[in-house]
Formats: C-alpha cells, sequence, structure tokens
C-alpha cells in the first residue's frame, strides 16, 4: 500500500524482453537515495504502479513486468533515459499524508491542457469512459502515483492543481500535452459504488 507522496524521481536505465520466460520486460531504474535500506521482494511504485524488486545493484533496481503491466498502465511506453515518479510503500506506524493508493492502475489518460499559474500549475487530463464513474469533485485520484484532489469533471475530462513543490519532485516538471498518465481512482470510492 501506497500514500501517493511521492519521495522522488528515478531514470530508466534499461528495458529488455525478458527471454527467459519470466516475465514480459525487465525494467531497471535507478532509484538515487530511495533504494537506501531496499530489499528484494519488496514493493516500489513506479509512476503509481506496484511492482515488485527482483534484483539490486547499489541504487540501481529491477523489476519485472508482466503483459498485463505493460498494456494496462503507461510502463509499456517508458523509454530509457525517462523520468519515473517513486514512492516506496508504506510501513505499520508511518504517518498517512494523502490517501489509500494500491499501486494498481486502472486506467490510462491523457494530458490536454496544461495552464501555468503563478503559485499553481492546473492539469486537464482525458478519463477513460470507463473511469468517469469513479472521478469525483473533490475526491482523491493518483495521477502517475501523486495523490491529487480532482479540482474540476467535466464528462471525459477532468483536471489537478499541483503546488510548485509537487512539480519539483515529480516528473511532472517534465510533462506536456499529449503525455499519457497513469490513473489510479479512490478504492474507497469504488467500495461504495459496488454496494449498489
Amino acid at each position: 500500500m501506497f500514500t501517493g507522496i511521492v519521495e522522488g524521481t528515478g531514470r530508466i536505465l534499461g528495458i529488455k524482453k525478458n527471454t527467459d520466460r519470466r516475465s514480459a520486460v525487465k525494467l531497471t531504474v535507478d532509484l538515487g537515495r530511495n533504494a537506501k535500506g531496499l530489499k528484494i521482494g519488496q514493493s516500489v511504485a513506479i509512476n503509481g504502479v506496484c511492482l515488485t524488486v527482483t534484483g539490486i545493484s547499489k541504487s540501481k533496481c529491477d523489476f519485472e513486468m508482466i503483459d498485463e503491466t505493460t498494456k494496462k498502465t503507461d510502463l509499456g511506453n517508458l523509454k530509457v533515459g525517462g523520468i519515473v515518479n517513486i514512492e516506496r510503500s508504506l510501513k505499520v506506524g508511518d504517518r498517512m499524508e494523502g490517501h489509500f493508493v494500491l499501486g494498481h492502475v486502472d486506467g490510462v489518460g491523457t494530458i490536454t491542457k496544461i495552464e501555468k499559474r503563478p503559485k499553481e500549475i492546473k492539469i486537464w487530463f482525458e478519463i477513460p469512459k470507463h473511469l468517469s464513474r469513479f472521478i469525483v469533485q473533490k475526491g482523491s485520484i493518483a495521477i502517475d502515483g501523486i495523490s491529487l484532489t480532482v479540482v474540476d469533471v467535466k464528462k471525459n475530462l477532468a483536471s489537478v492543481c499541483l503546488i510548485p513543490h509537487t512539480v519539483e519532485v515529480t516528473n511532472f516538471q517534465i510533462r506536456k500535452i499529449g503525455d499519457k498518465v497513469n490513473i489510479e481512482t479512490d478504492i474507497l470510492g469504488k467500495y461504495l459504488l459496488k454496494q449498489e
């Protein structure tokens, strides 16, 4: 489990198709200081997708992705040299700063508009049709693993606002119109709708 409070960014060092039939793709990421104390088998959210560490060499960590992961998230579009958001899994006793984020991405959206303002950046993105009922104004959403509050919802579009600090410590410093983003809707909302 995660909180959506991104701890920093990492750089993609390698992407290669596995030939040993263990998984579809091996992803190597330089986690920098976020690799400290990390062990094989632990979970790390990469752009909001929960992945298991399968290899470690100093700050370089390997992750294996199955076809489901590369097809249902934006991780299939990553390129060597790309910047990704990093969050280590929540430890018992940690403070809950964002919202409950599982790292189970619901779909991929597309950035349609970026409004730069003096003290914030407003990002509009297209919502996959099957997710629109789970996204509500002032509700929680994870975009590329970042816990954010939904500002506007208009048919198939939604917006969020980012403070300068969030932009500085995440990959939103390089995001542009047309970029794909991983979307995870609020798990509490999903369970409430399931009760209907």
